[in-house]
């Protein structure tokens, strides 16, 4: 595919801003030993867009028109999904590699994202099998491990992940969670994994040592609303921030840098619309984003000093049921699957403000039930 060249200049510029701000250190043993950790330093792979359908099997995979916003979809696309019923997906930091989580077939699979023109290959061996009822991913971010959290089985599974993207079960794996473990994180230097629990309402913590295995931190799991489950932490690392659908609100809990221990933010929690799901944050940290299933809408919010929220304008439409949101990696665009309406709502993201305006041809049509949207190294 040809792109004019505003747009390869913009990428361009995207792929050295990344590399400038993406060496980072981390934990790397459940002893306290000291490691680094140096991430992926730049999307190889154009500017992508994956969905993962959860009624129709498959996942459909775009590229994204630098300059408009828009969504093309990629030669081949919709792929098979490699099992039933996909309900998660992640794409490397260096946009590479892309997991989903099949929740029907209890397995993940893997592909290779093709360098010049966003195509899916399957890795060899793929898919792999995990725990009961895989929900979401979580890929580290230097690329080492990959982390699913099982809402049967009440547990998450890693592996560590080879050069040519296939997966190894982390010795220990699987590792207990709360009762049916959903949204799942990593922090970004890659100390601490984060998960909510559906079931129990709390978020469990983990340190990552420098092999994948997980340890529960000191005092958790730790209390959020009610049926918590998106997650994410801010670019910075203090805070995570949890989307709880049956309380209709966003919890947002200061992390440790040390222990990766959480206390809540002061002004904690912060209001959303109903049934909050899916949750964002752009790439510089300054708004956070949430997708509202039963009011069909986008809460935006811009982010304080210490992580506390303050609504943006009212929510935005989004189509019917939006369940996942995402950010491109330049911070430009946002995009909401929306799983009643089987599309994907584009929208320009304002720099200063923070609000959100519909981009020129959306919303673009997706598959079945379109469950989760992902970006390179973006949730």
């Amino acid at each position: 595919m040809t792109y004019a060249k505003p747009a390869k200049r913009r990428q361009s510029v995207l792929r050295l801003i990344i590399s400038a701000a993406v060496v980072l250190s981390a934990c790397s043993s459940e002893e306290g030993e000291k490691g680094e950790i140096t991430v992926d330093a730049a999307p190889s792979s154009p500017l992508v867009t994956l969905v993962a359908n959860q009624a129709s099997n498959n996942i459909s995979a775009f590229m994204i028109n630098a300059t408009t916003g828009a969504l093309v979809p990629v030669a081949g696309s919709p792929y098979p999904a490699g099992g039933t019923t996909p309900g998660g997906i992640a794409v490397s930091s260096d946009g590479s590699l892309a997991y989903v989580a099949n929740q029907g077939s209890n397995n993940i699979s893997a592909f290779t994202v093709e360098p010049s023109a966003g195509t899916l290959i399957a890795v060899p061996g793929s898919p792999f099998s995990t725990g009961t009822t895989p929900s979401r991913v979580a890929i580290s971010p230097n690329r080492s491990f990959v982390f699913i959290s099982n809402q049967g089985s009440n547990n998450i599974s890693a592996f560590g992940v080879t050069a040519t993207g296939s997966l190894t079960p982390v010795a220990g794996s699987p590792f207990p969670a709360g009762f049916t473990p959903s949204g799942i994180t990593c922090t970004p230097n890659g100390a601490f994994l984060y998960v909510a629990n559906q079931g129990s309402n709390t978020v469990s913590a983990f340190t990552i040592n420098v092999s994948g295995q997980l340890a529960a931190v000191a005092g958790s799991p730790f209390a959020v609303g009610t049926t918590p489950v998106g997650v994410l932490v801010s670019p910075n690392g203090s805070v995570l921030y949890v989307s709880n659908q049956g309380s209709n609100y966003v919890s947002a809990l200061a992390i440790d840098a040390s222990t990766g221990a959480l206390t809540p933010v002061a002004g904690s929690p912060f209001a959303t619309g109903i049934t909050p799901a899916g949750i964002t944050i752009s790439p510089n940290g300054s708004f956070l984003y949430v997708a509202n299933q039963s009011t069909n809408n986008i809460s935006a919010f811009a982010v304080g000093g210490t992580g506390a929220l303050t609504p943006v304008g009212p929510p935005v439409p989004a189509g019917t049921t939006p369940t996942s949101v995402t950010v491109s990696p330049d911070g430009v665009f946002l995009y909401a699957a929306n799983q009643g309406s089987n599309d994907v709502f584009a929208y320009t993201i304002d720099g200063a403000s923070g609000t959100l305006a519909t981009v020129s041809g959306s919303p673009f049509s997706v598959g079945v039930t379109p469950r989760a949207i992902a970006t390179a190294g973006r949730p």
